[in-house]
């Protein structure tokens, strides 16, 4: 559960993989990748559980100043998590929140389009659900999207990425069914420190990716 570097978001998915049982998942279990680094990861688990993929558009509405510092998220369905104490700290005023709000909801219209295009979401009611990113830093990205995922009636719901600070852990274990994460380190540096190799995946990639798993998951039915 401590410090642990993976090659890269594959080798991160794969490690997570082993660590799910799947005599505790029904045959319609869904796999939620937030876009774009979980997709690499969530493809991984998919795989390794037969599940079907799909992607969770969700938005990190970042500082102003310090666009990589999270105040909050956004995702598809209108939910939103604000970190007040964030916007305290930083003196964000209620104009530069509400632009950053305006911003990010352009995109994530703009990748919910680019992403699946005209094909509908996958169903979430009455299946078990699990939510993956390639890791976790404040969890506030995590926590609007079970906040979506919950409001459409899933059976069971687990959150799962291969790195965590112990802070955001706690915090996420009390959101869920089961959380399941590879590596806590003990001083954590964020998400990029626990990969040799973390480069910005790509619209492309992520297009190619569900692509490829929605193929897999029609062979195996």
């Amino acid at each position: 559960m401590g410090t642990r570097t993976f090659r890269d978001r594959a080798d991160a998915g794969q490690a997570l993989s082993v660590l799910f049982d799947p005599d505790k998942f029904s045959d319609d279990v869904l796999v939620l990748a937030l876009p774009r680094g979980g997709v690499p990861v969530g493809a991984e688990v998919a795989t390794a559980l037969h599940a079907q993929l799909d992607v969770l558009v969700v938005r990190k509405l970042g500082v102003p100043r310090h666009p990589e510092l999270a105040m909050g998220a956004i995702a598809s369905g209108g939910a939103m998590v604000i970190n007040g104490d964030v916007i305290r700290a930083e003196k964000v005023n209620s104009v530069e929140l509400q632009q950053v709000i305006a911003d990010e909801q352009r995109e994530l219209k703009r990748r919910e389009q680019l992403y699946r295009g005209n094909a509908p979401p996958a169903r979430i009611d009455g299946r078990s659900v699990i939510v993956v990113d390639d890791g976790v830093a404040t969890g506030a990205t995590l926590r609007v999207a079970l906040e979506v995922v919950y409001r459409y009636g899933p059976t069971r719901v687990v959150a799962a990425v291969p790195v965590a600070p112990a802070s955001s852990r706690v915090l996420l274990q009390n959101l869920v069914d089961e959380f399941v994460c590879v590596c806590t380190p003990a001083r954590f540096l964020g998400v990029g420190a626990s990969y040799a190799r973390f480069e910005q995946t790509t619209d492309e990639e992520v297009r190619s990716t569900l692509a490829d798993a929605a193929a897999q998951h029609q062979r195996d039915q």
